[in-house]
């Protein structure tokens, strides 16, 4: 049921109407993705604010731990997950369903991505995020700050562990705030569930293949892709929307949803290749060139291991020894030059097709349409 605490004046705000352009896309999207995105930002504000509060009441090292947790998940972020899953319970719901009742269900996937992303920081021993230091960096500067005993790494990483459970806990408690019918939010619950699973699994593979990258293979980098990213990034967001819209979970607008988000998922975590090798890292928010550091065996990695030449292999062997950013930046020309890039940048703009002929095989609200359109092109062509 919804609480009213937690709802307040964020949960009041309704959609904008597109303004005139030329450009239907790009009009649908300013309109109702900024006020989508306020919404769920001052939900997850008045949420964590309580949230933080009881737990310094506490103790108040509990409320500074709350307090990181909460800087982590308001810490910016382009809203990604949950604005699939607006498009995906607009496109059932139409235009005249309200916001106010469903925004919490859609700011929980992002305390669920804050979850996500702060446990994969500390597996890739990343440094920054969103250009700013990473949550087990900050937490172990702050024990070295307050002269702490114990190894400050160890504790950061600990933390840092924490901080993601919490996360999750809190993204379970938020999505319990959405009103809609007790039914219904059990099938919701079930796609839910269905994407942590997987988000989990996809991880699991992630990290395996970093440990064993000699036998990995361009289908197995495909599969991390599906199932760390293609399924919590877009598919399952979109399914989820559905659900709470009460999509017939068997019907042609599921498989259209199904379809489109693994393609679109696919063609996003391929475009994350990319910008791990190439992305400017005042715009990414992370240095350049980290995937070839540690020799992280994406699908780019992958197939240009498979294009390259006897000696261009050779050489790409030191993917994951080398450290001076001379040396990754000639990693990075070499897998340029062996034909990755460019069959990369081919597979993404096949899938970005596949998912709009999927949008063609049912029926969905025209301006919902529009947007999964747009969005399909603009998260995978963006630089961060």
């Amino acid at each position: 049921m919804a609480n009213d605490a937690v709802a307040g004046n964020a949960l009041r705000v309704a959609p904008a109407q597109p303004e005139a352009t030329d450009d239907p896309v790009r009009g649908v999207l300013a309109a109702f993705t900024k006020d989508l995105v306020k919404g769920v930002d001052d939900t997850l504000a008045e949420f964590l604010a309580a949230e933080v509060s009881t737990l310094a009441e506490i103790d108040s090292a509990m409320g500074e731990f709350a307090a990181t947790a909460r800087d982590c998940v308001l810490a910016g972020g382009k809203r990604v997950r949950p604005t699939f899953a607006y498009w995906g319970w607009r496109g059932v719901a139409g235009g005249d369903e309200p916001l106010p009742a469903v925004l919490p269900a859609f700011a929980a996937l992002e305390l669920l991505h804050t979850f996500a992303l702060v446990h994969d920081d500390v597996m890739d021993a990343s440094d920054t995020r969103r250009g700013r230091p990473t949550a087990h960096r900050s937490a172990a500067a702050r024990h070295v700050a307050a002269g702490h005993t114990g190894d400050p790494d160890r504790f950061g990483e600990a933390v840092a562990v924490l901080v993601g459970d919490l996360c999750m806990v809190w993204a379970d408690r938020l999505l319990g705030h959405a009103a809609v019918p007790p039914a219904r939010l059990l099938d919701v619950r079930r796609c839910y569930d269905q994407m942590r699973v997987e988000t989990v699994a996809g991880q699991y593979l992630d990290v395996l293949g970093e440990n064993d990258a000699a036998n990995w293979s361009l289908d197995r980098a495909l599969r991390v892709a599906r199932y760390k990213t293609a399924s919590y990034t877009v598919q399952r967001p979109l399914l989820f929307g559905a659900a709470l819209a009460g999509a017939d979970a068997d019907g042609p607008l599921t498989a259209a949803y199904t379809r489109y988000g693994l393609a679109v998922g696919e063609a996003f975590q391929l475009r994350d290749d990319l910008l791990g090798v190439y992305g400017d890292p005042a715009t990414t928010g992370k240095p350049a060139g980290d995937d070839l550091r540690t020799g992280k065996p994406t699908a780019l990695l992958m197939l240009a291991r498979q294009l390259a030449t006897a000696s261009q292999r050779r050489a790409l062997e030191r993917a994951g020894r080398v450290a001076a950013a001379r040396e990754v930046a000639r990693l990075a020309e070499l897998v340029a030059d062996t034909g990755a890039v460019t069959r990369v940048e081919r597979m993404i703009s096949d899938r970005v097709a596949d998912a709009l002929a999927a949008l063609d095989t049912a029926s969905i609200d025209g301006t919902a349409r529009t947007a999964l359109t747009g969005l399909a092109v603009a998260a995978t062509a963006r630089r961060a």
